[in-house]
C-alpha cells in the first residue's frame, strides 16, 4: 500500500506544469538614425505613437508612458516585421515629497524577433538608443518569463524632478515582432507597486 501511495505521488509531481523560468533578453545600445536602417533602407521610419499616463505618487504634473510601432519596408532586413519601441517620460512629473522613481516596465510582448541592430555585433532581442534621440535612463536588463517581459531600468530608474521640465525621461528601446499592435495595458514599477498604463504591443 504504501509503494502504491509512493507510486501515486510520484505521478502527481510529474503531471504537475513546471514554472516558467525567465530568460534574460540580449540588450544592445545603437544610434539613431543608424538603427532605422535595420527596417527601412532609407533609414527613416514613419511612426505610429500613443501615450498612456502613469499615476506616480506623491508627484504632480504629468508623465507617462510612450508606445511607438512601425512597418519594416521592402528591401530591409526587419522588412515586413514591425519595430516597437517604448519610452517612459517624467520630464514634466514634479516630487512633492517622497516620489518614486519608475524602476521597470511589464509588457505582455509575445515573440521576438531578434536582428543585427548594431553593426558589425550579434543579433539581440532589444535595442536601446542611447544617442542620437531622447533619454537620460538606459536598461539595466530584460527578462521574458512566458509572454511577459520585463524592462528593468538603470538605478535608481526614471524619476520625477524638482521642478518642471527637470525630470527623467528614459531612452527609446525597442524590439521586433511579427503581429502588427494592439491596445493593452502594461504595468509599471513604482516603488514596490506595480500601477496599471495604457500601451501597445504585439497581437499575437
Amino acid at each position: 500500500m504504501t509503494h502504491l501511495r509512493r507510486l501515486f505521488a510520484a505521478c502527481i509531481l510529474i503531471a504537475l506544469p513546471a514554472a516558467a523560468q525567465a530568460a534574460p533578453l540580449t540588450i544592445v545600445e545603437v544610434g539613431a538614425p543608424a538603427v532605422n536602417c535595420v527596417f527601412n533602407t532609407t533609414c527613416k521610419i514613419i511612426v505610429t505613437d500613443s501615450v498612456g499616463a502613469i499615476a506616480v505618487p506623491d508627484a504632480v504634473g504629468t508623465a507617462s508612458l510612450q508606445s511607438r510601432s512601425y512597418v519594416g519596408a521592402p528591401g530591409a532586413p526587419a522588412a515586413g516585421k514591425i519595430g516597437y519601441e517604448y519610452r517612459v517620460d517624467l520630464t514634466q512629473s514634479v516630487a512633492v515629497g517622497g516620489a518614486v522613481c519608475v524602476s521597470a516596465l511589464k509588457i505582455e510582448f509575445g515573440p521576438i524577433s531578434k536582428f543585427h541592430y548594431k553593426t558589425g555585433g550579434p543579433p539581440a532581442d532589444v535595442f536601446v538608443v542611447t544617442s542620437g534621440g531622447l533619454g537620460n535612463v538606459g536598461l539595466a536588463s530584460a527578462d521574458q518569463t512566458g509572454d511577459v517581459i520585463t524592462f528593468n531600468f538603470k538605478n535608481p530608474g526614471v524619476c520625477p524632478g524638482a521642478s518642471p521640465g527637470k525630470g527623467d525621461t528614459s531612452f527609446f528601446f525597442g524590439l521586433a515582432a511579427v503581429k502588427p499592435p494592439k491596445a493593452i495595458t502594461a504595468q509599471v514599477k513604482l516603488g514596490a507597486a506595480f500601477v496599471i498604463v495604457p500601451a501597445r504591443a504585439p497581437n499575437y
